[in-house]
């Protein structure tokens, strides 16, 4: 049976005109009888996919026209997209369809590409399931239509390459000091890579004396990397991070369980793939100075 995603792409990206997505002034351009005419096939899909109307669909494509799926599979040609669409017409009923759209763009006055995002909803209330398109639209004796559409695998956009310098810190590292105590702290990726998080602890002769979790982040307001962080003992902070050569600058403000507030610059420097340094300065407690805390070497645990 042919999947949701698949049969998706059969329809043209223009069927913004009618979508909740639309197409704003930034993202096309093109003369406007050119648009309008891309509008107008738009509503007549929208209405041929209401009534399961293959035949229809299909006549929007021209004679030779092709669809190319993200696995490979390809169809050529009306008489092709045609049975296709009558298959998914008699084996799915009541889908609904949105259509994200990134760009429409005129290369010529007979030619426009579009890209964006779609997405089927079935009855059933599952998730949506995305792919990725580019769909090629000729104006051909007078007539716009679908010329091509080329399928690709949706992955939901991350903030991950904010995060790329901060890659090396994945993984477990440890400090152990003269006195018994031991740091440990691990890095991993969260979901889709758009979060790094940390998990920290420190114990003393297996006993714990605190810990708590980190998110770091970027921020796409402010244009930085930003962390949030939770102790164990119902303290929470935050953090703006800037990076100096090999080192991390984190501006950090912090309230206590008890309500104290704590600010600090911390800093963390790489010294090697596996050494890294880290120190506290600058600290202050309700506004009165609150000490330094020395640099602490920590070592990746193998």
């Amino acid at each position: 049976m042919m999947s949701r995603r698949w049969w998706l792409l059969f329809l043209p990206a223009v069927f913004i005109a009618s979508c909740p997505c639309r197409v704003s002034a930034a993202q096309a351009d093109g003369n406007e009888e050119a648009k309008a005419a891309i509008q107008k096939n738009a509503e007549a899909c929208i209405q041929a996919f209401d009534k399961g109307d293959a035949s229809a669909l299909a006549a929007l494509f021209t004679e030779d026209g092709d669809f190319t799926d993200d696995t490979g599979r390809h169809l050529k040609g009306r008489e092709a997209i045609e049975k296709a669409f009558a298959k998914v017409f008699g084996d799915n009923k009541d889908l609904k369809l949105r259509i994200d759209s990134d760009s429409l763009k005129f290369v010529s006055p007979d030619v426009a590409i579009e890209d964006g995002v779609s997405s089927v909803i079935a009855p059933d209330g599952s998730p949506p399931t995305r792919a990725r398109f580019t769909n090629v639209h000729v104006k051909k004796d007078g007539k716009w239509l679908l010329s091509s559409v080329r399928e690709a695998a949706y992955a939901p956009p991350t903030n991950s390459e904010h995060l790329h310098d901060l890659e090396w810190l994945v993984g477990e590292w440890a400090d152990e000091s003269g006195k018994g105590e031991v740091a440990r702290i691990a890095f991993d990726w969260a979901a889709n890579q758009s979060f790094l998080v940390a998990s920290f602890t420190t114990t003393f002769k297996n006993m714990s004396l605190g810990g708590g979790t980190q998110w770091i982040g970027w921020d796409p307001n402010a244009k930085t990397i930003r962390s949030w962080t939770f102790d164990t003992n119902g303290g929470f902070g935050e953090g703006t991070w800037t990076k100096e050569g090999d080192k991390w600058v984190i501006k950090t403000t912090s309230v206590l369980a008890d309500g104290k507030k704590v600010t600090a610059n911390n800093v963390a420097t790489r010294v090697d793939d596996d050494t890294l340094t880290w120190k506290s300065t600058e600290r202050t407690l309700d506004g009165k100075s609150a000490g330094d805390i020395g640099e602490l070497k920590l070592k990746r645990v193998k």
